[in-house]
């Protein structure tokens, strides 16, 4: 067999799949799919990526969707320890990059402690793809200097993160798993100095057919999300790049 064709026995490779448009992902990453032995991917991985992968190919489902959990985490970790001792070559598959809220960490300690050998594969993060589609230039040198992702849902389910830190003028937050926290995170944004009328946003289903870009500022954005009745998996966007979305939209305007 040819060996360009094939990929190491008992190795795990980490990848990130991109934020939804297959065609975002990387050229290593198809490369990957279409060879590995077993996949085992999140719910956030695009329609058609699973595509590449080779007919006889194992395909096991780990997906996380709000307050519904297929596997729990340490089950996830110990499945790929346990694949990997099987001698198979396995892609562990997430939506956006793995190492940006996606525990592709917890998951390689695990990796680490019980000595299998892996390699990681980035991916667009969703904030930069799903921005990007929506013409929200992150940074820009008239509206922000600078950038922040943060969750939106902490590990204790609380939603206690450094607000000063985050309430600054010239500068774009993307909130990713905030959808549910909406209202707490728009309050604090205001109480923390943001005036009212700054910019904000939701992207739904960013880089697909279905992209859907709710405009609105922080003191009218909860009321938007419920009268649209938006649903995770989304992000939220908040500063005066949002404003510029008019202008620079392309994706919903083909």
């Amino acid at each position: 067999m040819d060996k360009k064709n094939t990929l190491p026995a008992g190795k795990v490779w980490l990848i990130g799949a991109g934020p939804g448009d297959p065609e975002l992902l990387t050229v290593k990453a198809a490369r990957l799919i279409g060879l590995a032995d077993v996949l085992v991917f999140d719910h956030l991985v695009g329609d058609g990526i699973m595509d590449l992968a080779r007919s006889n190919a194992r395909r096991i489902y780990a997906g996380k969707e709000a307050s519904k959990h297929t596997l729990p985490q340490d089950s996830i970790n110990q499945l790929l320890v346990e694949l990997a001792q099987e001698g198979l070559s396995v892609v562990r598959l997430k939506g956006g990059d793995p190492f940006i809220f996606g525990r592709g960490g917890e998951e390689l300690e695990t990796l680490v402690a019980s000595g299998i050998p892996f390699e990681v594969v980035p991916g667009v993060t969703a904030a930069a793809g799903c921005a990007a589609y929506s013409g929200f230039p992150l940074t820009h040198r008239d509206h922000a200097q600078s950038v922040t992702f943060v969750t939106g849902h902490l590990k204790d389910g609380t939603v206690n993160l450094d607000w000063p830190a985050l309430a600054r003028p010239n500068h774009t937050v993307v909130f990713y798993m905030g959808i549910g926290a909406a209202d707490e995170i728009c309050r604090q944004m205001i109480n923390h100095g943001l005036p009212s009328l700054t910019p904000a946003a939701v992207i739904r289903n960013g880089t697909m057919p279905s992209q859907k870009t709710l405009l609105a500022t922080l003191g009218t954005l909860p009321q938007r999300i419920a009268e649209s009745g938006i649903k995770p998996p989304a992000l939220i966007v908040i500063g005066s790049v949002v404003g510029l979305h008019e202008k620079l939209s392309w994706f919903e305007k083909a």
